[in-house]
């Protein structure tokens, strides 16, 4: 597979861990897409590996998010620039501390935009826990796993 084509699944991939952020955007799909492409593309064993890997992470993420309670996010609540903020977070978390590092990061960001936007501590936790509550541990869910997966593909393009 050439440099161009490895370019363009890590794009889709970006554009995926993108789209978990936004309602709209089936973010989860778009990263398994570009990883089954890249498995068809380039069908080596680590490759097929991957895909197995990502398919069973992401099944497993979608009967999380079933178990956890069916709410949604409002947006009068939660605004664009606060999920962009977690997803930073997220990233930044995920880089700093690998893997694991992924949750309190986007606990982190949330906090610190609630923090900024109500100015007092008690109120951006209760902010915290009220769209956790609401929705975003399915967010935080369905972003991990495509994070992890995202890892997986890039794990096996430089060292495989």
């Amino acid at each position: 597979m050439g440099v161009w084509d490895l370019l363009l699944v890590g794009l889709v991939i970006l554009l995926g861990l993108c789209g978990v952020l936004l309602p709209a955007m089936p973010g989860s799909l778009l990263v398994w897409a570009a990883v089954l492409w890249w498995a068809l593309k380039d069908p080596q064993p680590v490759a097929w590996w991957v895909l197995v890997a990502a398919t069973v992470l992401l099944l497993v993420s979608q009967a999380v998010r079933w178990a956890l309670p069916p709410r949604r996010l409002r947006m009068n609540r939660t605004t664009r620039r606060m999920l962009a903020c977690a997803g930073a977070g997220s990233v930044l978390g995920f880089v700093l501390i690998p893997v694991l590092g992924a949750i309190p990061g986007f606990l982190g960001g949330v906090y610190l935009f609630e923090r900024f936007r109500l100015g007092r501590h008690t109120d951006a936790m209760a902010a915290l826990r009220t769209i956790m509550r609401a929705g975003g541990s399915g967010i935080l869910t369905e972003l991990f796993t495509c994070q992890l997966i995202a890892a997986a593909w890039l794990g096996a393009v430089l060292w495989g």
